[in-house]
C-alpha cells in the first residue's frame, strides 16, 4: 500500500468497541503507547479488524497543536 502520509504508526489491535454507528479501535504500538481511532462500523467490518491483528494508524493532518501545562 502506497500512501502520501508520512506518519504511519504500526502496532497491534488491542480493542475494537462498536457503538451504534462508529467504533473505537485501539492500536498498541511497540513500547506500549496506544493510539485510539474512531471509524465507522462499516470500516471495521470491511477491514475485518479484530483484536490481535497487525494494523497501522495513519495520520495526515494539516495542523498539529501542541500545548504545555
Amino acid at each position: 500500500m502506497k500512501l502520501s502520509a508520512r506518519n504511519v504508526l504500526s502496532g497491534t489491535v488491542s480493542a475494537v468497541t462498536k457503538g451504534q454507528t462508529t467504533a473505537h479501535v485501539k492500536i498498541t504500538l511497540p513500547g506500549g503507547s496506544v493510539i485510539t481511532a474512531s471509524i465507522t462500523n462499516e470500516a471495521v467490518d470491511a477491514l475485518e479488524l479484530k483484536v490481535g491483528d497487525e494494523a497501522s494508524a495513519i495520520v495526515k493532518a494539516s495542523d498539529v497543536i501542541i500545548g504545555k501545562a
